[in-house]
């Protein structure tokens, strides 16, 4: 059991609305505090969106979702999976970026997330626009390349924008790939739809290996059958999780910059993370939540039970 210092503060003993929120209600331990080193899992706020092409936002999106995760108990309520017994975790702050200079707040997230991998803690990051996964992974992947389940409405294996060479949120896991971060043999991507500039993401996928499922299959076949090739495909060996918030119905989530129509209900969008059950999964992320375009906060609410139900995932991996 963990200790009790790394335990949330219990909506018994501090209404939800009350306090300093931090993600999940779990203390607030930056990587100077003395008890950083006891830290197994680090939640982290990454509020960037330099690599955004149209609409800006979710660099607000750790806040909101720090706020929507106060509601987060201490019990999974199908597993019954009490993680914050069988962890440290804690919520280590934000990485303050460079709002002016995309290369510096790059070096700045890689830098991070190198000193996380040296002290063994595993992250649980809050984008953010969907290039911060990108500094992740340059962090966290350096020693040998890790497996990939991507939940996105995005392939983002597209080349450079414009002619140019500027990394942006439609490039990660191109760029990841390419500089032998990710396994292409051991990657998914599940839920891609939406009307396309053209081919030559879904090229590049062919080319590497990269298994594309798109949203017309993973309705056909059902989150059950989709989300086991996800599992075979990913194997036993180390593997991160990235979610894009787009993947959901904007009907359901519509506080995201690049939404597209056909997507997941919540119980689905919920659902097929909780069917990753099993995979080691040593990283993950929750990405493109904007609340300048929800003002209800529903989607930073949806996106708080996402990073519950991967924090769940990466505690019984531990």
């Amino acid at each position: 059991m963990s200790d009790r210092f790394f335990h949330p503060v219990s909506g018994m003993e501090m209404p939800r609305f009350a306090g300093i929120p931090t993600f999940m209600r779990l203390p607030h331990v930056p990587l100077d505090h003395p008890r950083a080193d006891e830290v197994q899992i680090g939640l982290v706020g990454l509020p960037w969106d330099g690599g955004v092409s149209n609409r800006a936002g979710p660099r607000h999106g750790p806040r909101q979702l720090r706020d929507a995760s106060t509601m987060i108990r201490a019990q999974h309520g199908v597993s019954g999976m009490r993680p914050f017994e069988a962890a440290n975790c804690a919520d280590l702050g934000d990485v303050g970026p460079n709002p002016v200079d995309n290369p510096d707040t790059l070096r700045r997230f890689e830098a991070y997330f190198t000193g996380l991998k040296e002290r063994g803690i595993r992250p649980l990051v809050a984008g953010g626009d969907h290039l911060c996964t990108l500094p992740v992974l340059r962090g966290i992947a350096k020693d040998a390349p890790l497996g990939l389940v991507h939940f996105d409405s995005h392939t983002d294996l597209f080349p450079a924008y414009f002619g140019g060479t500027t990394l942006t949120h439609g490039n990660p896991f191109r760029s990841a790939v390419e500089e032998g971060l990710l396994d292409p043999a051991r990657m998914i991507q599940i839920g891609i739809r939406g009307t396309m500039y053209d081919s030559e993401d879904r090229d590049f996928a062919k080319a590497h290996g990269i298994r594309i499922v798109t949203i017309e299959e993973f309705f056909d076949r059902g989150v059950k059958d989709v989300m086991a090739e996800a599992r075979a495909i990913v194997g036993t060996k180390p593997a991160y999780m990235s979610y894009d918030i787009d993947f959901v119905d904007p009907s359901v989530a519509p506080g995201t910059g690049t939404p597209e129509w056909g997507g997941p209900n919540a119980y689905e969008a919920i659902r097929v993370v909780r069917e990753c059950a099993g995979l080691n999964i040593v990283g993950a992320d929750l990405v493109e939540v904007s609340p300048p375009v929800d003002p209800t906060g529903g989607t930073a609410w949806l996106g708080a039970s996402l990073m519950f139900e991967m924090l769940c995932l990466m505690v019984a991996a531990l």
